[in-house]
């Protein structure tokens, strides 16, 4: 038996992103309001009679093939927690989303290893046991089995669905740094915020679906936690997206890429060609809604 099936991997941006404290188990206590976008990376995954082996191949000869990658950590739970002993995965990964750029490329990749094989196998787990396992193997792991338009809570693996973002355009800068997550919470827990999201004004803007009232809104706490020099970067690429006609701009995630939103996709096309003269990685994309598991 030699069979094929293929998913594409959704990007996700935080609209705002608010960090509550650090919870008792070491986690910190997030809300955010998140939204999946159309850059996506693409997975092939072919499943062969065996004795359980997982293989993964990548465009990106800097990722991990072993288990540090998520797609491949996420074959071999799916498999043992659906009791599957007899196959062999291989997953053949096109690597389009920015690496560690707040974006959740891995957690994407993750989310469509587990959606793709539950499909094959006929959903031998349900969509709750779907969603525990993929808070198994990461935090953002969850909302990208789902995508759409949440909010987050918890450690970020609760949610709950609100309305559909209104038709927009994204425009994604990703600079040449990076930052590990780890060191960017640590930052976060040593310094007083002076500023948090309007998470409540952000869900109303959705919920009238204004694309302005939207706009005005994202925020992300995370970039008072970037050092100085970082923070130079993402403050004059936001600039650069609200120059080139975006409504709004901000970091998402722990960064480092930033992103615009604009309401007409012709301004966000200008805007990618413009904003390519000054930065290597320029992205453009729509939202995604939410995905039937």
């Amino acid at each position: 038996m030699r069979e094929r099936v293929t998913e594409k991997a959704y990007s996700k941006l935080n609209l705002s992103l608010d960090v509550l404290g650090k919870r008792p188990d070491g986690y910190h206590e997030m809300l955010m309001v998140m939204q999946s976008i159309s850059l996506c990376d693409e997975l092939s995954i072919t499943i062969t009679d065996g004795e359980g082996e997982i293989s993964v191949f990548t465009n990106r000869s800097y990722l991990p093939t072993n288990e540090k990658n998520l797609a491949f950590a996420s074959a071999k739970k799916y498999l043992e927690r659906a009791g599957i002993t007899d196959k062999n995965i291989r997953i053949d990964l096109k690597k389009v989303i920015p690496v560690c750029a707040g974006m959740g490329g891995g957690s994407s990749d993750a989310a469509a290893v587990l959606r793709a094989l539950n499909s094959f196998f006929g959903r031998r787990l349900s969509r709750g046991e779907l969603l525990a396992l993929g808070a198994d193997i990461g935090s953002d792991v969850p909302f990208c089995i789902t995508g759409g338009t949440m909010l987050a809570y918890g450690r970020g693996t609760e949610f709950r669905a609100l309305p559909e973002m209104p038709d927009c355009a994204f425009v994604i800068i990703k600079p040449q740094f990076s930052i590990k997550t780890p060191e960017l919470f640590s930052r976060i827990d040593s310094i007083k915020l002076k500023a948090r999201p309007d998470t409540d004004g952000l869900i109303t803007a959705i919920e009238k679906g204004s694309v302005i009232e939207i706009s005005r809104r994202v925020f992300d706490v995370f970039e008072a936690a970037l050092p100085q020099k970082y923070r130079e970067t993402t403050d004059r690429a936001k600039l650069e997206l609200i120059d080139s006609g975006a409504l709004g701009a901000s970091m998402t995630g722990t960064g480092s890429a930033v992103f615009g939103i604009y309401e007409d996709e012709r301004i966000a096309a200008k805007a990618l060609d413009k904003l390519r003269e000054s930065f290597k990685e320029v992205y453009c994309a729509k939202k995604i809604g939410m995905i039937e598991v």
